[in-house]
């Protein structure tokens, strides 16, 4: 099933739906549809293309957020789905100083890492046992693209018109 970007009244990007929500969004006249992706919903009655932009006919007011939102996708987004150790394809999220040592759940202390290294590494520290950090983990900018997840391309017009934490540039 597709997924559908839902845009403010003012056109901001809110979060991402799946498309049978963003139909039921349009058929309730909560929201109207920008773009289509060519997949159709069917009834015995009505035939209604599948929105994969959709803008909500009423303002949603929302509150700031200094930060992004520290989630297990985002930090694979933000590490590009691969091991901050080795670079292989990674499964796991590792803490660089393990909370069992007074490691914190930050940004600043979390990557993403393989399987085999967060075996490895345990509840240890990283140069314990020979492991060398890729990049220094870091909070990112961006909040919205890292909660998105994949984007689809016709989603792009609409996440350009904004700024790194979601507001229109």
């Amino acid at each position: 099933m597709g997924r559908s970007l839902v845009l403010n009244a003012t056109y901001e990007p809110l979060a991402v739906v799946t498309a049978r929500r963003a139909v039921v969004l349009v058929l309730k006249e909560k929201a109207e549809t920008l773009e289509s992706n060519g997949m159709v919903f069917r009834s015995q009655w009505l035939e209604v293309p599948a929105p994969s932009v959709v803008r909500l006919n009423y303002y949603v007011r929302v509150p700031f957020r200094a930060r992004a939102s520290l989630t297990r996708r985002a930090v694979f987004a933000r590490d590009d789905w691969s091991c901050q150790y080795c670079g292989r394809h990674a499964e796991n999220v590792d803490h660089v100083i393990p909370r069992s040592r007074g490691g914190t759940h930050t940004w600043e202390n979390v990557v993403a890492s393989c399987r085999r290294c967060n075996a490895q590494k345990e509840n240890r520290l990283h140069a314990e046992v020979g492991l060398r950090l890729h990049r220094q983990p870091f909070a990112p900018r961006d909040g919205l693209r890292l909660s998105l997840g994949r984007l689809e391309p016709e989603w792009e017009p609409y996440l350009a018109r904004t700024n790194g934490n979601g507001h229109r540039a």
